[in-house]
């Protein structure tokens, strides 16, 4: 009988220990931040002006939990093009000022949870942060 007893918590060990997988102490749900790679760099304010502006933007992203963190690794590409297409639509004026950097980062913010809830059914990413956003 003690055997069988030894056996049955001995098969239960891991089934808890992959239960408690991606979460940190104290039980709360791991945090990750994964890094769009490589950064973002093309053209934006294509107004028909002589003069081109270049921006690079290093993007990262906050999700909880190694669900989210695999989801948001596997709709990269799409996540990808969504903010390419974001960015080349800016102007000088809402590349210019720290107010408007906000406005385009709330934005892609915007942008990525709705990707993440037509493909996954829900949004996912907590927030998106602006590592390095340099425009020429």
């Amino acid at each position: 009988m003690k055997a069988w007893i030894l056996m049955a918590l001995a098969l239960t060990l891991p089934v808890s220990a992959m239960a408690e997988e991606g979460k940190e102490e104290g039980g709360a749900p791991k945090v990750a931040y994964i890094t769009l790679s490589p950064p973002f760099v093309g053209n934006y304010a294509l107004d028909g002006s002589p003069r081109l502006h270049v921006y690079k933007a290093d993007v990262a992203l906050r999700v909880t939990g190694p669900e989210a963190e695999a989801a948001v690794k596997h709709q990269d590409p799409l996540i990808r093009n969504q903010l390419v297409a974001l960015f080349t639509q800016q102007t000088v004026e809402s590349m210019s000022n720290v107010e408007s950097k906000e406005k385009l980062r709330q934005e892609a913010l915007k942008q990525v949870q709705q990707v993440m809830t037509s493909e996954e059914g829900k949004p996912m990413v907590e927030d998106l942060l602006f590592n390095n956003l340099i425009v020429q």
